[in-house]
């Protein structure tokens, strides 16, 4: 597997896209054009970073923002998994204080990025949806996420790269989705042999899961998948993570994870195949 940087530049070139601002019930409140620029000088050990965006959905609007930034590393809080996909975010929890975190997952002519927002009481404010095509390719944007194509057994492995240790571990992992009635929802999550196990009802976004820690499925645009608490404290663990649809039949995760003080603990990239 290559290092960090190495995984970085899978990420090179133009990205056409948008940005979209979606309030906590996952509807839409703005939208606009972009246009990302990876590009790396010959030694590739520096990333020149250009994001341009427009004022509203189409290229053809004023220029609103151009930011200019030069990279020679990363980050400690910023993960890339072997594949290009990556995720950031806060790496401890604060009283008081934002809380957000990024997600990137790639493939060889799309990126789709997902950005989760919470306020300064740790509540869960908004999402920003970002779908990007390399420029000149053929890429495709997914269709709309239905519940119904996560119905079913999942499995796949994981990779995953611990705060305070930058090698990669993988391993296998599961993932079932059951539909109980006309609006409930079961799901079970096995990994590192540990078990959750989450029941839910659909609502219009997505479903929302009930016990003592709330948290909800959002079901997005471009085959996007948001799986975020209602609440974040530093005094509670919580894991929050999204996914994408890439391909029918083939999901992948990103997933942040945090202890019961707060302090982020690891990321991970999991590949999941249908297989009933």
């Amino acid at each position: 597997m290559g290092s960090k940087w190495e995984n970085f530049l899978r990420n090179l070139g133009e990205w056409r896209g948008s940005f979209t601002t979606l309030n906590g019930e996952g509807e839409p409140v703005s939208k606009t054009a972009s246009v990302l620029t990876l590009e790396a000088n010959p030694d590739r050990d520096l990333v020149h970073f250009r994001l341009v965006r427009h004022a509203d959905d189409t290229f053809d609007s004023p220029v609103v923002s151009d930011n200019r930034q030069d990279y020679r590393a990363l980050g400690r809080q910023v993960v890339f998994f072997s594949s290009g996909c990556f995720c950031k975010g806060n790496e401890q929890v604060a009283p008081i204080t934002p809380f957000g975190a990024e997600y990137g997952f790639l493939t060889s002519d799309r990126r789709l990025r997902l950005v989760q927002l919470f306020d300064e009481a740790g509540r869960f404010d908004r999402h920003v949806l970002i779908r990007e095509v390399l420029a000149g390719s053929d890429g495709q944007e997914r269709p709309p996420l239905k519940l119904e194509a996560l119905v079913g057994d999942w499995q796949g492995e994981r990779e995953r790269i611990a705060a305070d240790w930058p090698e990669p571990e993988t391993q296998s992992c599961s993932l079932q989705v059951r539909r109980e009635g006309s609006d409930g929802i079961t799901v079970v999550e096995e990994e590192d042999g540990q078990r959750r196990c989450r029941q839910g009802r659909v609502t219009s976004h997505g479903v929302a899961f009930e016990g003592e820690r709330p948290s909800a499925w959002h079901l997005m645009a471009d085959g996007g998948l948001s799986d975020v608490p209602g609440q974040v404290s530093h005094r509670d663990g919580f894991s929050l993570s999204v996914g994408w649809l890439s391909e029918p039949g083939v999901l992948q995760r990103l997933i942040r994870t945090y202890n019961d003080r707060g302090e982020w603990l690891h990321s991970s990239h999991a590949v999941l195949r249908r297989v009933g």
